[in-house]
């Protein structure tokens, strides 16, 4: 192994550079990440994913001395039979991507030592997405399922068991995945990669047309496990379309054909409850979002039931499940919001939580600012998150039972037979939603949806959401309730009272 000129120092938790041997770089961690990596390789050999010299890996070197972005880099070499690379063939990069340590060259036929062509590519995700591990496959399924429609610029797919297996999704959910347009060399997909990245901030891959797909996780671990699951979904879409089936429904019913109703996009959104659709060119499906209260829920239950259980209930809530993870996430995003609305002065009743106060302390700190937030109707994650849990509670006690319209459980079914995708777009949490539609007074109507969406993706604050949703590019149709408010005069849009006229 070539000596290295500058390594990493670790000053305050912060990694220098400066002038040693190549000891460190010979450590038992980095030691240890290189022989990972080929026994890795090895295992992505036999399953077909980096057959042929191609697809790569790289991991970090794991060290909770040194924070994650400035880690040393552990990268595979280009060029190299995976399933036969030795440790002594691994490249070591600084965390910003210079080459700290290379493999010595071999006698022929062996080629010349080169780091991987992905290299670039890795280093976005890296520095994008806070990865500690990167996966290049070029597995034959994550090819294949870019093919089945060379138009579709996404894999979309929902309820199958190992969308569980993906980062931040759920049985129910519709997991999404971009696709970008292959070239003619690795490097040259940095800029298509970054931009669907940026794109798509939830997801932790993205597939290359006729190539492969680039996978990451915060760990090896999560890489390779989401790597697996990611494929076995591949295969399973293709299988699904083979029998002429479409995956990305919930009941994988029969693929609607092209008949004049594919292309068009709805929404229904808003207190007001607004519905809208939108004729498309780019797009070949059609799928109607829906809001929540207002439309497809009364806003009475909402604001009768659903607001006052979580309000009685968040003092004991945080008290039964102070220790646990989940609930010091909570706990943690609910300390930024708060003194985030202090420093802005941007709402009333908020109260300072003590940073090393005792756990009676915080929970008071946390009941008044949260009884507060649900007084002013805040649409904020960190509110929505809470209140999430605490329901769940009462939905698994049966202490509640959520109210949908009567026309929803029908209109739901008939969309869905018709291959019509519908999917959820409400300030609730995620999980809220699916525990809304989950057990309601007409049963479980999960399976009629494709999909949840919630503050995460952007917060619903403009007030006049006929308006932005029509701003969007999306035709708009307002649904009139019981107990909405009044509408302006002369607001120029269609409105119903019933789903079944849609």
């Amino acid at each position: 192994m070539a000596a290295a000129s500058a390594v990493p120092l670790v000053i305050n938790g912060v990694v220098k550079m400066g002038t040693q041997s190549q000891a460190y770089l010979e450590s038992h961690k980095v030691k240890e990440t290189k022989a990972l990596i080929s026994e890795l390789c090895r295992q992505f050999y036999h399953l077909g994913w980096v057959s042929g010299t191609g697809g790569s890996i790289t991991i970090k070197v794991h060290d909770d001395s040194i924070p994650k972005s400035q880690q040393l880099i552990v990268m595979s070499p280009s060029g190299v039979q995976k399933e036969r690379m030795m440790d002594e063939d691994m490249y070591v990069l600084s965390p910003n991507g210079s080459v700290l340590s290379e493999p010595l060259a071999k006698p022929w036929p062996h080629k010349t030592p080169k780091c991987s062509d992905c290299a670039p590519l890795f280093m976005r995700a890296y520095e994008m997405c806070n990865a500690g591990a990167v996966i290049h496959s070029h597995g034959m399924e994550s090819c294949l399922v870019t093919m089945i429609n060379p138009l579709l610029k996404e894999f979309r797919i929902t309820h199958m068991e190992m969308i569980k297996g993906i980062q931040g999704h759920g049985y129910y959910d519709e997991l999404v995945v971009p696709i970008i347009e292959n070239t003619a060399h690795e490097r040259e997909l940095t800029e298509s990669l970054t931009e669907a990245i940026k794109a798509y901030p939830k997801t932790t891959a993205v597939l290359v047309r006729n190539h492969g797909i680039y996978i990451w996780g915060d760990s090896w671990i999560s890489a390779k496990t989401q790597a697996e699951c990611y494929h076995y979904l591949f295969d399973a879409a293709i299988k699904l379309h083979q029998l002429g089936l479409d995956c990305s429904t919930p009941s994988h019913g029969p693929i609607h054909s092209s008949n004049g109703i594919l292309g068009q996009n709805g929404k229904v959104s808003a207190k007001a409850g607004i519905l809208s659709s939108n004729n498309s060119i780019e797009t070949s499906r059609r799928c109607i979002v829906l809001d929540i209260e207002g439309t497809t829920t009364p806003i009475s239950f909402v604001t009768d039931v659903l607001f006052p259980y979580a309000r009685e209930n968040v003092g004991k809530h945080l008290e039964l499940t102070y220790e646990e993870a989940e609930t010091q996430d909570d706990i943690n995003l609910l300390k930024a919001q708060v003194q985030e609305d202090l420093e802005n002065g941007i709402i009333a009743g908020a109260v300072p939580i003590p940073s090393n106060g005792g756990k009676e302390e915080v929970i008071a700190a946390l009941v008044a600012n949260v009884e507060a937030m649900i007084k002013a109707d805040r649409k904020i994650t960190s509110l929505k998150q809470l209140q999430g849990h605490i329901w769940r509670t009462g939905f698994q006690r049966n202490e509640i039972e959520s109210v949908v319209f009567d026309d929803v459980p029908e209109a739901l079914e008939k969309w869905h037979a018709l291959g019509i995708k519908v999917y959820i777009y409400s300030s609730g949490s995620r999980l809220a939603q699916r525990l809304l539609f989950g057990n309601t007074n007409y049963g479980d109507l999960r399976k009629y949806l494709c999909g949840f969406f919630d503050t995460t993706v952007g917060n619903k604050k403009e007030s006049k959401k006929a308006t932005a949703a029509k701003s969007a590019g999306l035709g708009v149709i307002i649904s009139i309730r019981p107990g909405n408010g009044p509408l302006p005069e002369n607001h120029g849009f269609k409105t119903v009272k019933s789903f079944s006229e849609i």
